[in-house]
């Protein structure tokens, strides 16, 4: 692709020949003459002077540059619109219904969609245009996924679950899977019919054997452009805002409430029924088990606020030391009493 064309699809300023004949993108280390690379983190700023690329992508002039190179607002957003100009086409080779699926008679696959060998659809299911099904999906009873959707081998959706557009369910996603919900009675549990569903709202993807449970009643709902990382759990009549990413190993329990663009580190645990509200930041590992305000960000075992759990974590590495002069302490104090005793 010839560096013009790709400046002007990434709507960026081009410093440099134009018509010279870009082979694809590479890291900057180890971009080969016909390749463009990127500036996002200045601890990378001395391999500009290093790179063999042909051409590079910043959001900030070089002083002394000599390489081509492509003027945008932010560099990183810059190079992933690259890399989407360079993707192959990776679903390419599944076409059409393969005859090793079995598609109920009641169910209904718009003509631009391809459903790879053994996928099962059950009846009432509805399958928009340009999704992909990819080999050993099982989609159950009455369940809608919309257009342009990707859905991996061997994912699971069960009943009465909808997915909206442009959805990505990676590799054994189970998407309403029935809720925890049992009832003690005396010695035993019994179990609490899941009668709800899931649904997902449109430009949502989640990562391999993420699981979301549907609801006992009413719904279990991730809102438009929300992540999830693998091995994420997500409990029964959980909400889970717009655009709020989870990172892998996290679990959140039943009817927990999760606002928009909250940002949830790997292996954090979320107690049920609570309110975590808009842009609030969780980091790894931590434990919640109380409403967590807007913006705020938590750290720890029971989560804090982040500043106090710093405090605490400066105390704790001093211990030792305080454990030491307590002791010292201590022994001049019974050398004064036995002094004081003469």
């Amino acid at each position: 692709m010839r560096l013009d064309k790709i400046a002007g699809n990434l709507n960026g300023e081009l410093f440099g020949p134009p018509d010279i004949e870009i082979s694809g993108p590479a890291k900057i280390d180890d971009a080969k003459k016909s390749e463009i690379t990127f500036l996002a983190n200045k601890k990378y700023s001395p391999s500009v002077k290093t790179t063999q690329a042909g051409a590079i992508i910043l959001d900030e002039k070089i002083e002394g540059l000599t390489i081509p190179y492509i003027l945008v607002p932010n560099a990183y957003v810059g190079f992933l619109m690259l890399l989407k100009l360079f993707q192959p086409e990776m679903h390419k080779y599944i076409k059409g219904i393969s005859d090793q699926a079995f598609i109920d008679e009641s169910a209904e696959i718009a003509e631009s969609a391809a459903v790879g060998p053994h996928v099962y659809a059950g009846p009432g299911v509805k399958i928009g245009k340009n999704t992909i099904i990819y080999p050993g999906a099982v989609i159950l009873k009455d369940v809608v996924i919309g257009d342009d959707c990707v859905i991996y081998p061997n994912v699971s959706i069960r009943e009465d679950c909808v997915i909206g557009n442009r959805v990505i369910l990676q590799n054994g996603c189970v998407i309403g899977s029935d809720g925890f919900g049992f009832a003690p009675q005396k010695d035993t549990y019994i179990k609490i019919p899941q009668i709800g569903r899931v649904i997902i709202e449109d430009d949502v993807e989640l990562g391999a054997n993420t699981t979301i449970d549907r609801a006992t009643l009413g719904e279990t709902l991730l809102r438009q452009g929300c992540k999830l990382d693998n091995l994420v759990q997500i409990a029964h009549n959980v909400i889970i805002g717009k655009d709020t990413v989870i990172a892998s190993q996290s679990g959140v329990s039943g009817s927990t409430e999760i606002g928009g663009h909250v940002t949830i580190a790997g292996q954090v645990g979320i107690v049920g029924h609570i309110k975590i509200n808009n842009n609030a930041v969780i980091a790894a590992q931590s434990g919640i088990s109380k409403d967590v305000n807007e913006n705020e960000v938590m750290w720890g075992s029971p989560a804090k606020p982040i500043s106090v759990q710093k405090k605490i974590e400066i105390s704790s590495r001093q211990l030792p030391d305080l454990l030491k002069r307590v002791k010292s302490l201590e022994k001049e104090i019974e050398n004064l009493k036995k002094q004081q005793a003469r």
